[in-house]
């Protein structure tokens, strides 16, 4: 099959977490035989800020972590026909220019011989329901929502069964624990400060609690403004700044445990969605400790897989246990990195992917008998 992707970035995984899953998902694709081409804005807000931040040797760095897609990657052109021409399966994430989604959809509208499918990994239909419900979505066939939460605000929104929850998940070719034994040491948390949406909850969850026990923190991630980065040094923390998401499995490995501490609008108004870092730490076998965070969907085991702190005083004995005890830390990380590889890999997403593609299509055959 012939899959097209429009997505705001491929090549750039500044503050732009999908494209960690969508680039394992056309890794898969192409490693079952599939076809696949990726096409993205060349002046699109993640790219730019990497660029303007990090040179642009951050970005020509896609070409040596995944040389398998550059042939496949190309910027958005005027002749969205020749884009579409032969495609099967077409995918369009919701970062996409609001008019490119208009115009995507009107070329399926107009007897377009592909499947057409929405892909939201976003708070934004909660937060900002303008910015998603204004999009011309008239020629989709259905929607991807990354959890089951989010795929209800598209039901009441009138998509009822022509939406599906599609988990994000790991690309396990990347992120897999280290081959060999390391020396690892204190705490690492990844993930960007942004725009205050879960400040308080790094503070007591994260920061607090690791300069009470004196523990090594190193943090990564960007949009952290002056204020955010002093608090860090005040408590002891090392920013060390944006890291290529190909990179953050070496990172793991040399720490002795990773905290992920959920957006409050995944914490509150779409429960049960866990973001793509919990995916890829568990892939890692790097011990996890969660800030309160309910899997309404059972996608993990907690407290096997993962250790779930519902206070900042159950963080902070969380994380002295693991500092101090090697065998709980080889059972987390054990026990994650099985639930990972038995569920939860962009092999599994892609098989789920073709699930849905064949009832979209068997449906539509009986529309049209």
């Amino acid at each position: 099959m012939r899959f097209v992707l429009f997505t705001q970035s491929l090549i750039s995984c500044w503050n732009h977490g999908n494209a960690h899953f969508l680039r394992g998902v056309l890794r898969e694709l192409l490693a079952q035989g599939h076809e696949v081409r990726s096409f993205e804005p060349e002046d699109g807000w993640s790219r730019t800020n990497l660029v303007s931040a990090q040179g642009a040797a951050a970005a020509s760095g896609f070409a040596s972590y995944f040389p398998e897609l550059v042939p496949h990657v190309g910027f958005v052109q005027p002749d969205l026909d020749a884009m579409l021409h032969g495609a099967d399966v077409v995918l369009v994430h919701e970062w996409t220019d609001p008019a490119l989604v208009a115009a995507i959809g009107r070329k399926r509208a107009q007897a377009g011989q592909f499947t057409l499918l929405f892909h939201d990994t976003h708070h934004r239909a909660v937060s900002d329901p303008d910015a998603i419900f204004h999009l011309d979505l008239t020629g989709y066939d259905a929607v991807l929502a990354f959890g089951n939460a989010l795929a209800d605000v598209y039901r009441r929104a009138g998509w009822g069964e022509r939406v599906f929850t599609w988990h994000e998940a790991a690309d396990t070719r990347l992120f897999r624990p280290p081959q060999q034994p390391v020396t690892r040491e204190g705490i690492v948390f990844i993930g960007n400060w942004g725009d205050d949406e879960r400040g308080e909850e790094l503070r007591s969850f994260l920061l607090h609690p690791a300069a009470a026990l004196d523990l090594p923190l190193d943090i990564y991630g960007v949009r952290y403004p002056d204020a955010a980065l002093a608090e860090l040094a005040a408590n002891g923390a090392h920013h060390r700044g944006w890291v290529a998401n190909a990179c953050v499995p070496g990172v793991f490995a040399r720490h002795a445990m990773t905290v992920h501490v959920p957006r409050r609008f995944y914490a509150a108004q779409l429960p049960g969605i866990p973001t793509i870092r919990v995916f890829e730490a568990l892939a890692c076998g790097i011990p996890l400790i969660c800030a309160p965070w309910h899997d309404s969907e059972a996608l993990f085991r907690p407290g096997e897989d993962y250790l779930v702190a519902n206070s900042p005083t159950e963080m902070q004995d969380y994380m002295r246990a693991l500092a101090a005890d090697g065998t709980l830390r080889q059972s987390l990380a054990e026990h994650g990195l099985e639930t990972i590889l038995a569920r939860h890999t962009c092999a599994h997403r892609v098989e789920s992917l073709m699930g849905i593609l064949q009832r979209l299509q068997s449906r539509e055959r009986r529309e049209a008998a």
